[in-house]
Protein backbone atom coordinates (compact mmCIF):
# COMPACT_ATOMS: atom_id res chain seq x y z
CA UNK A 1 0.00 0.00 0.00
CA UNK A 2 2.95 2.66 0.93
CA UNK A 3 4.57 1.74 -2.34
CA UNK A 4 1.20 2.31 -4.33
CA UNK A 5 0.89 5.80 -1.87
CA UNK A 6 4.54 7.03 -3.57
CA UNK A 7 3.80 5.60 -7.39
CA UNK A 8 0.63 7.73 -7.41
CA UNK A 9 2.78 10.68 -5.65
CA UNK A 10 5.52 10.21 -8.40
CA UNK A 11 2.94 9.99 -11.29
CA UNK A 12 0.80 13.11 -9.96
CA UNK A 13 3.97 14.98 -9.59
CA UNK A 14 4.96 14.42 -13.18
CA UNK A 15 1.27 15.07 -14.75
CA UNK A 16 0.98 18.15 -12.30
CA UNK A 17 3.96 19.48 -13.92
CA UNK A 18 2.92 19.53 -17.50
CA UNK A 19 -0.05 21.39 -15.87
CA UNK A 20 2.12 23.90 -14.68
CA UNK A 21 3.95 24.53 -17.68
CA UNK A 22 1.29 25.00 -19.91
CA UNK A 23 1.12 28.68 -20.00
CA UNK A 24 4.89 28.72 -21.55
CA UNK A 25 2.93 29.04 -24.61
CA UNK A 26 1.16 32.52 -23.88
CA UNK A 27 4.32 33.95 -22.26
CA UNK A 28 6.13 33.01 -25.41
CA UNK A 29 3.42 34.78 -27.05
CA UNK A 30 3.06 37.83 -24.52
CA UNK A 31 6.86 38.52 -24.45
CA UNK A 32 7.10 38.47 -27.94
CA UNK A 33 4.48 40.95 -28.59
CA UNK A 34 5.69 42.36 -25.63
CA UNK A 35 2.13 42.59 -24.67
CA UNK A 36 -0.29 41.20 -22.30
CA UNK A 37 -3.21 42.11 -24.91
CA UNK A 38 -6.60 40.86 -23.78
CA UNK A 39 -5.25 37.95 -21.63
CA UNK A 40 -6.35 37.56 -18.04
CA UNK A 41 -3.81 38.05 -15.02
CA UNK A 42 -6.51 36.64 -12.54
CA UNK A 43 -5.35 32.37 -13.13
CA UNK A 44 -1.82 32.96 -12.53
CA UNK A 45 -2.50 34.64 -9.24
CA UNK A 46 -5.57 32.43 -7.86
CA UNK A 47 -2.95 29.56 -9.44
CA UNK A 48 -0.43 30.74 -7.12
CA UNK A 49 -2.75 30.87 -4.22
CA UNK A 50 -3.33 27.13 -4.75
CA UNK A 51 -0.11 26.23 -4.70
CA UNK A 52 0.98 28.24 -2.11
CA UNK A 53 -2.20 26.66 0.32
CA UNK A 54 -1.08 22.70 -1.49
CA UNK A 55 2.33 23.02 -0.92
CA UNK A 56 1.88 24.51 2.66
CA UNK A 57 -0.64 21.79 3.62
CA UNK A 58 1.73 19.12 2.47
CA UNK A 59 4.11 19.89 4.55
CA UNK A 60 5.23 17.51 7.44
CA UNK A 61 4.08 19.56 10.49
CA UNK A 62 0.85 20.21 8.73
CA UNK A 63 -0.39 16.69 7.30
CA UNK A 64 2.03 13.95 7.53
CA UNK A 65 3.23 11.81 4.51
CA UNK A 66 1.99 14.58 2.34
CA UNK A 67 5.39 15.76 1.13
CA UNK A 68 5.17 15.16 -2.57
CA UNK A 69 1.98 17.51 -2.32
CA UNK A 70 4.20 20.09 -0.90
CA UNK A 71 7.02 19.25 -4.00
CA UNK A 72 5.06 19.37 -6.98
CA UNK A 73 2.97 22.73 -5.44
CA UNK A 74 5.59 24.01 -4.05
CA UNK A 75 7.47 24.19 -7.87
CA UNK A 76 4.16 25.40 -9.47
CA UNK A 77 4.10 28.18 -6.59
CA UNK A 78 7.38 29.44 -8.43
CA UNK A 79 6.29 29.13 -12.00
CA UNK A 80 3.29 30.82 -11.18
CA UNK A 81 5.44 33.55 -9.22
CA UNK A 82 7.73 33.76 -12.55
CA UNK A 83 4.22 34.59 -14.61
CA UNK A 84 2.70 36.80 -12.65
CA UNK A 85 6.12 38.64 -12.72
CA UNK A 86 6.26 38.56 -16.53
CA UNK A 87 2.50 39.48 -17.20
CA UNK A 88 3.06 42.55 -14.67
CA UNK A 89 5.53 43.65 -16.53
CA UNK A 90 4.34 44.17 -19.70
CA UNK A 91 0.82 44.88 -18.37
CA UNK A 92 -0.36 48.14 -18.93
CA UNK A 93 -0.59 50.46 -15.98
CA UNK A 94 -4.32 50.27 -15.13
CA UNK A 95 -4.12 46.71 -15.72
CA UNK A 96 -1.16 46.32 -13.70
CA UNK A 97 -2.13 48.34 -11.01
CA UNK A 98 -5.37 45.96 -10.76
CA UNK A 99 -3.10 43.09 -11.00
CA UNK A 100 -0.30 44.31 -8.01
CA UNK A 101 -3.66 44.59 -6.11
CA UNK A 102 -4.84 40.77 -6.53
CA UNK A 103 -1.11 39.63 -6.20
CA UNK A 104 -1.47 41.28 -2.42
CA UNK A 105 -4.27 39.88 -1.61
CA UNK A 106 -3.13 36.19 -2.56
CA UNK A 107 -0.50 36.63 -0.20
CA UNK A 108 -2.16 38.15 2.25
CA UNK A 109 -4.61 35.54 2.40
CA UNK A 110 -1.83 32.95 1.97
CA UNK A 111 -0.09 34.61 5.50
CA UNK A 112 -3.46 34.72 7.31
CA UNK A 113 -3.84 31.19 6.72
CA UNK A 114 -0.07 29.83 7.52
CA UNK A 115 -0.25 32.38 10.53
CA UNK A 116 -3.91 31.05 11.67
CA UNK A 117 -2.45 27.16 11.28
CA UNK A 118 0.91 28.24 13.13
CA UNK A 119 -0.35 30.24 15.88
CA UNK A 120 -3.35 29.27 16.84
CA UNK A 121 -3.76 25.75 15.74
CA UNK A 122 -2.30 22.65 16.28
CA UNK A 123 -2.16 18.79 15.23
CA UNK A 124 -5.86 17.33 13.49
CA UNK A 125 -7.05 20.97 14.15
CA UNK A 126 -3.86 22.99 11.84
CA UNK A 127 -4.58 20.09 8.98
CA UNK A 128 -8.35 20.16 8.92
CA UNK A 129 -7.72 24.18 8.31
CA UNK A 130 -5.25 24.11 6.09
CA UNK A 131 -6.63 21.34 4.06
CA UNK A 132 -9.86 22.93 3.40
CA UNK A 133 -8.31 26.29 2.51
CA UNK A 134 -6.08 24.00 0.33
CA UNK A 135 -9.33 21.73 -0.97
CA UNK A 136 -11.43 24.98 -1.90
CA UNK A 137 -8.78 26.61 -4.06
CA UNK A 138 -7.81 22.84 -6.19
CA UNK A 139 -11.31 22.57 -6.33
CA UNK A 140 -11.61 26.59 -8.07
CA UNK A 141 -8.62 25.95 -10.26
CA UNK A 142 -10.00 22.47 -11.53
CA UNK A 143 -13.41 24.33 -12.30
CA UNK A 144 -12.15 27.37 -14.65
CA UNK A 145 -11.98 25.17 -17.76
CA UNK A 146 -15.87 25.08 -17.75
CA UNK A 147 -16.33 28.35 -19.59
CA UNK A 148 -13.88 26.32 -22.64
CA UNK A 149 -16.32 23.13 -22.04
CA UNK A 150 -19.82 25.32 -22.46
CA UNK A 151 -17.86 26.96 -25.61
CA UNK A 152 -17.15 23.55 -27.10
CA UNK A 153 -20.25 22.41 -26.95
CA UNK A 154 -22.01 25.52 -28.63
CA UNK A 155 -19.13 25.85 -31.60
CA UNK A 156 -19.36 22.18 -31.60
CA UNK A 157 -15.38 22.59 -32.16
CA UNK A 158 -12.70 21.48 -29.59
CA UNK A 159 -10.25 23.89 -31.41
CA UNK A 160 -9.55 26.25 -27.88
CA UNK A 161 -9.75 22.71 -25.60
CA UNK A 162 -6.40 20.64 -26.74
CA UNK A 163 -6.41 16.94 -26.65
CA UNK A 164 -2.84 16.76 -24.11
CA UNK A 165 -4.44 19.39 -21.98
CA UNK A 166 -7.34 17.72 -20.99
CA UNK A 167 -5.71 14.15 -20.98
CA UNK A 168 -3.47 15.42 -18.50
CA UNK A 169 -5.88 17.52 -16.25
CA UNK A 170 -7.87 13.93 -16.17
CA UNK A 171 -4.28 12.02 -15.17
CA UNK A 172 -3.69 14.68 -12.61
CA UNK A 173 -6.74 14.50 -10.95
CA UNK A 174 -6.88 11.21 -11.07
CA UNK A 175 -3.06 10.14 -9.97
CA UNK A 176 -4.00 12.53 -7.24
CA UNK A 177 -7.22 11.33 -6.40
CA UNK A 178 -6.06 8.00 -5.75
CA UNK A 179 -3.19 9.28 -3.72
CA UNK A 180 -5.29 11.03 -1.49
CA UNK A 181 -7.69 7.67 -0.91
CA UNK A 182 -4.74 5.79 -0.74
CA UNK A 183 -3.72 8.27 2.27
CA UNK A 184 -6.99 8.52 3.65
CA UNK A 185 -6.82 11.92 2.99
CA UNK A 186 -10.26 13.63 1.75
CA UNK A 187 -8.68 16.64 1.61
CA UNK A 188 -6.29 15.78 -1.60
CA UNK A 189 -8.70 12.81 -2.80
CA UNK A 190 -12.02 15.25 -2.60
CA UNK A 191 -10.98 18.18 -4.89
CA UNK A 192 -8.65 15.73 -7.16
CA UNK A 193 -11.56 13.40 -7.66
CA UNK A 194 -13.64 16.69 -8.62
CA UNK A 195 -11.30 17.49 -11.12
CA UNK A 196 -10.52 13.68 -12.47
CA UNK A 197 -13.92 14.01 -13.08
CA UNK A 198 -13.98 17.51 -15.24
CA UNK A 199 -11.14 15.68 -17.03
CA UNK A 200 -13.02 12.60 -18.62
CA UNK A 201 -15.72 14.81 -19.31
CA UNK A 202 -13.32 16.98 -21.35
CA UNK A 203 -12.14 13.78 -22.80
CA UNK A 204 -16.12 12.75 -23.54
CA UNK A 205 -16.47 16.31 -25.24
CA UNK A 206 -13.26 16.08 -27.20
CA UNK A 207 -14.39 12.59 -28.61
CA UNK A 208 -17.99 13.92 -29.41
CA UNK A 209 -16.99 16.96 -31.32
CA UNK A 210 -13.42 16.06 -32.57
CA UNK A 211 -14.42 14.95 -36.30
CA UNK A 212 -17.14 17.73 -36.36
CA UNK A 213 -14.53 20.07 -35.71
CA UNK A 214 -12.44 18.42 -38.59
CA UNK A 215 -15.42 18.79 -41.05
CA UNK A 216 -14.79 22.83 -40.35
CA UNK A 217 -11.12 22.13 -40.66
CA UNK A 218 -10.50 22.45 -36.96
CA UNK A 219 -9.88 20.05 -33.98
CA UNK A 220 -7.50 17.59 -35.17
CA UNK A 221 -4.53 19.47 -35.71
CA UNK A 222 -5.06 21.39 -32.58
CA UNK A 223 -5.11 25.31 -31.43
CA UNK A 224 -2.65 27.44 -33.04
CA UNK A 225 0.38 28.04 -31.06
CA UNK A 226 -0.87 31.83 -30.19
CA UNK A 227 -4.06 30.55 -28.32
CA UNK A 228 -3.63 30.14 -24.46
CA UNK A 229 -4.10 26.61 -23.45
CA UNK A 230 -3.68 26.43 -19.44
CA UNK A 231 -6.10 26.42 -16.93
CA UNK A 232 -8.30 28.97 -16.37
CA UNK A 233 -6.74 31.29 -18.85
CA UNK A 234 -8.62 34.02 -21.14
CA UNK A 235 -8.04 33.18 -24.48
CA UNK A 236 -7.18 36.47 -26.97
CA UNK A 237 -9.72 37.36 -29.37
CA UNK A 238 -7.06 39.68 -31.19
CA UNK A 239 -5.05 38.06 -34.45
CA UNK A 240 -1.65 36.95 -33.81
CA UNK A 241 1.22 39.47 -33.38
CA UNK A 242 3.26 40.03 -36.44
Amino acid sequence: MDILHFLFGIFGNMTGMFLFLAPVVTFRRIIKSKSTEDFSGVPYNMTLLNCLLSAWYGLPFVSPHNIMVSTINGTGAALEAVYVAIFLFYAPKKERAKMLGLLMLVLIVFAMVALVSLLALHDHKRKIFCGFAAAIFSICMYASPLSIMKLVIQTKSVEFMPFFLSLFVFLCGSSWFIFGLLGHDPFIAVPNGFGSGLGAIQLILYAIYRDKGNKKGKGNEGPPETDSIELGSAASNKPPPP
